[in-house]
């Protein structure tokens, strides 16, 4: 498996460009309809993310010092990042497209002589629902009951939310202190594609947890979850923080798991709730904050879960009795 590599081993001088990294970004974002303009900067933001560094232009920066070889190697090393998440394949090579175009650019102004040659992942023929599943989840809170320490909590708070709530990973690492009222058991997070936050209720284990975190963190501004590192000590995490948390503890209990699979059981485990308690998949939609014309990507995890396909192939094949097939010598 493909590490995500460490800035430190990153070459630190600077490509003697005449224009400037901050130029090229300019150019490459100028003339962007307000939508690919956000989707670019998501893009670009996630790929500074993975090379842990402080901005976009310094990704932009490390990227273009590499040479041709170095820099293939990277964004082949993204591209597993990504698909280890767990993200969808359009995501994943709109990603990747868009580090492409950005290199592009560059080489037309000059910048570099070469291009980025690392292709697309190939289109998945159905989504994947898999999850730790409710006992795998609940020994991954285990773990972190055992630690009792100041992380500890934090990351407890954290996996409720993946997983009550079932947020994805941009919207945990975009709440601010702010977005929590916890005296009227509501957070308000800014959902996947909206412009305006959303006002979600919270159920009593969440609220004790973020009881606890908010008596570690404190009541000054700014974000919710902030890292412990000593590189990046009081700085918001960022999403690979938190894919590293759910997966350390996955590996801890035996499972291959990643923060979109928290959430993924949790929309399961709505699915289950709901068929039990006469509620419609509607309200599901609701809960998982898919949009309503999303119906069938619901249907998906009811029938994965359901597994009506090998019921009925074992219903079928149970109709005809045959006598084995002797092995011939």
């Amino acid at each position: 498996m493909l590490s995500v590599p460490n800035h430190t081993s990153f070459p630190t001088h600077q490509t003697n460009d005449p224009i400037g990294i901050d130029e090229l970004l300019k150019a490459f974002l100028s003339g962007r309809s307000p939508q690919t303009l956000k989707a670019y900067r998501q893009d670009l933001t996630d790929f500074q993310l993975f090379t842990r560094t402080k901005a976009v232009e310094a990704a932009a920066r490390v990227l273009l010092s590499q040479g041709h070889g170095q820099a293939n190697l990277l964004l082949l090393k993204y591209r597993a990042h990504l698909v280890e998440r767990g993200l969808q394949s359009a995501t994943v090579n709109r990603r990747l497209a868009a580090v492409r175009s950005l290199v592009k650019l560059a080489k037309t102004l000059g910048l570099v002589d070469w291009s980025l040659d690392i292709q697309n992942v190939k289109g998945e023929a159905y989504r994947d629902t898999k999850g730790p599943g409710k006992k795998g989840f609940s020994a991954m809170l285990q773990t972190l009951a055992e630690k009792q320490t100041k992380k500890s909590i934090r990351d407890t708070a954290i996996l409720r939310l993946l997983y009550d709530l079932a947020l994805r990973t941009g919207e945990v690492v975009s709440l601010n202190f702010a977005d929590v009222e916890l005296s009227r058991k509501l957070i308000h997070v800014m959902g996947k594609g909206k412009t305006a936050k959303q006002q979600l209720s919270l159920p009593e284990p969440t609220i004790s947890v973020l009881q606890a975190w908010l008596q570690i963190r404190g009541t000054d501004a700014g974000p919710l979850f902030h890292n412990f590192d000593r590189a990046g000590k009081g700085e918001r995490l960022t999403g690979v923080s938190i894919y590293r948390i759910v997966r350390g503890l996955g590996e801890q209990n035996g499972l291959k798991t990643r923060p979109h699979g928290v959430r993924h059981t949790a929309i399961t485990e709505a699915c289950k709730v709901a068929a039990e308690n006469g509620i419609g998949l509607e309200e599901v939609l609701d809960f998982s904050r898919h949009s309503r014309k999303s119906i069938a990507v619901l249907l998906v995890y009811r029938d994965r879960e359901r597994n009506l396909q090998g019921q009925l192939a074992s219903m079928i094949a149970a109709q005809v009795v045959s006598e084995p097939v002797p092995v011939q010598n």
